[in-house]
C-alpha cells in the first residue's frame, strides 16, 4: 500500500481564515448590536429641539401646555405655504429655525408677515437671514453665554418678566430702523441685545392712509438664544412669564418648523435670484456638512487599512532550499543592480561580526575601528594589510575589485581562526 506524501500546500485553512476574520467580524457585531439598540430607543416618534411636541429637556412641550391653559391655541406646520396661510392680527408666528430658509422662502416670508399686522418671532436668526427677514439689525461676531440677564427695557413683557436666560446671538439696530420706530433691546450684553422687538409699520388701507401705530401694527420679536423655552429651564428665573407674553400676546400661534423637505425650498432652485451664488449655494447646509463627515470617515479608514499590521512573521517554506543557492541568488540580484556598495557592505559587515566572536569583542562594537582594529592587529602583530581599508574602506569600482575584497576578508578570517 502507497502511502501519500504530506501536503505541502500553504492554502490558509478554515482556523486561519477564522483568526484573521475575527477581529472585523467583532466589529461588524457590535456596529450591528449598536445600531439595534439606537433604532430601539428612537422607535417613538422623534421630535428635535424647540418642537413643542417634544418632552424632552430640550423640547417644548410645557409651553405649548400653559399656552394652551391660557387660550391660546397653537398650530405646528413645516411648510411655508401653511407658515404664510395662517399669519394675521390674532396670530403670533413663531420661525423656530429661520436660517433653513432659502433666500426665496425668505422673501415670502418677509413678504407676508410685514402686511399682516401680527407679531413674528425669529429664533436665533443669524446674519444670512437678517437682511431679509429683519432688514436694518445687524448681528454681532461674538456670541455670548446664556445666563441670567436683566431685562434693561422698557419692553412690558420684559419688565413683566423680570430676570431671565438670555444671550446667545446679539443684535444691534442700525439708523435705518428710526422710520420705524424705536426698537425695544432687552436683555443687553454691553451695549448689545439678546432680545430684540422691532415695530412692523402697520399695512396701508385702499384709501391710502395707514392704520397709525396702534393695535394694528405689528412687530418681530429676534431671540438671541431659545434656552428659556426649553423644558428645563421653563420654571426658572422669569423664563415661563416672558414665553408667555411673547408667544401669547395673540389668540393664535402658528409653531413653524422649518423642513428641507418643504416644495418651496426646491421650487426656489429654478429662481435666478437664487443661483447667483454657485452650485454650492443651492446645497443645503446638513448635505454639506454630511459629505465633510463622509469625507472625514473615508480619510480615518485610509489611514487605518494603510497601516502595517504588525511586524513581519516567518513562515516555513514549502521545499527545502541550500544556503548556497540562496547565496547565489542574492548575489545575482546585487550583480543585476550594478549594486557592488551594497554586496562591498555585507561582506565586510559579517566579516567584522564573525571575527568579534573570535576575538572576543563585544558584538555592539563589532563596526567600530577603535575597537575592532586593535584587537585584530594584537592577534595578527606581523600582518601586513591595510586592516582599516579592508574592513572599513570604500566600496570597490570594479567587479573585479569587489573579488580580490571578498578573497582578502575570507583570507583575512581564517589567519585570524589559525593564530
Amino acid at each position: 500500500m502507497t502511502t501519500a506524501p504530506p501536503s505541502t500546500s500553504i492554502s490558509p485553512t478554515t482556523r486561519d481564515i477564522w483568526t484573521r476574520t475575527r477581529g472585523l467580524f467583532l466589529v461588524a457585531s457590535l456596529v450591528l448590536l449598536a445600531g439595534i439598540v439606537l433604532a430601539a430607543l428612537q422607535s417613538g416618534t422623534p421630535h428635535g429641539t424647540l418642537d413643542p411636541r417634544s418632552a424632552d429637556p430640550t423640547g417644548t412641550r410645557a409651553v405649548a401646555e400653559l399656552l394652551k391653559q391660557r387660550g391660546v391655541s397653537t398650530h405646528v406646520v413645516t411648510t411655508l405655504a401653511e407658515a404664510t396661510s395662517a399669519t394675521g392680527r390674532d396670530t403670533t408666528l413663531l420661525v423656530a429655525s429661520p436660517n433653513l430658509l432659502t433666500p426665496s422662502q425668505q422673501r415670502r416670508l418677509h413678504q407676508t408677515t410685514s402686511s399682516s399686522s401680527g407679531r413674528t418671532v425669529l429664533a436665533a436668526p443669524t446674519g444670512t437671514v437678517l437682511p431679509t427677514l429683519a432688514p436694518g439689525v445687524r448681528v454681532e461676531a461674538q456670541p455670548a453665554p446664556v445666563t441670567t440677564r436683566e431685562p434693561r427695557c422698557s419692553l412690558p413683557a420684559a419688565t413683566t418678566a423680570g430676570p431671565a436666560d438670555l444671550g446667545g446671538l446679539l443684535y444691534s439696530p442700525t439708523s435705518s430702523l428710526s422710520s420705524s420706530g424705536r426698537p425695544d433691546a432687552c436683555y443687553p450684553v454691553e451695549t448689545h441685545a439678546s432680545l430684540l422687538r422691532l415695530l412692523t409699520p402697520a399695512p396701508t388701507n385702499s384709501s391710502g392712509s395707514g392704520s397709525g401705530s396702534g393695535s394694528g401694527s405689528g412687530d418681530t420679536v429676534l431671540i438671541g438664544a431659545t434656552d428659556f423655552l426649553h423644558n428645563e429651564r421653563l420654571g426658572q428665573q422669569g423664563n415661563a412669564s416672558l414665553a408667555l407674553q411673547l408667544l401669547g400676546s395673540r389668540p393664535n400661534l402658528t409653531w413653524y418648523l422649518p423642513s428641507l423637505s418643504d416644495p418651496s425650498a426646491a421650487d426656489s432652485q429654478g429662481s435666478t435670484d437664487d443661483t447667483t451664488g454657485g452650485f454650492l449655494s443651492q446645497v443645503p447646509p446638513g448635505w454639506i456638512w454630511g459629505t465633510a463627515q463622509l469625507a472625514f470617515a473615508a480619510l480615518l479608514a485610509a489611514l487605518w487599512r494603510a497601516r502595517r499590521l504588525g511586524p513581519l512573521v516567518t513562515e516555513h517554506l514549502p521545499v527545502a532550499i541550500r544556503a548556497s543557492e540562496t547565496t547565489e541568488g542574492r548575489a545575482r540580484l546585487y550583480r543585476k543592480a550594478n549594486a557592488r556598495d551594497r554586496a562591498a557592505s555585507v561582506l565586510r559587515s559579517a566579516t567584522r561580526a564573525r571575527l568579534c566572536s573570535l576575538l572576543g569583542v563585544p558584538t555592539a562594537h563589532a563596526h567600530t575601528p577603535a575597537s575592532l582594529l586593535p584587537a585584530v592587529s594584537a592577534r595578527l602583530p606581523h600582518s601586513d594589510r591595510d586592516l582599516d581599508s579592508l574592513l572599513f574602506g570604500p566600496a570597490p569600482s570594479q567587479d573585479a575589485g569587489l573579488i580580490r575584497l571578498a578573497d582578502e576578508l575570507d583570507a583575512l578570517e581564517r589567519e585570524v581562526r589559525a593564530s
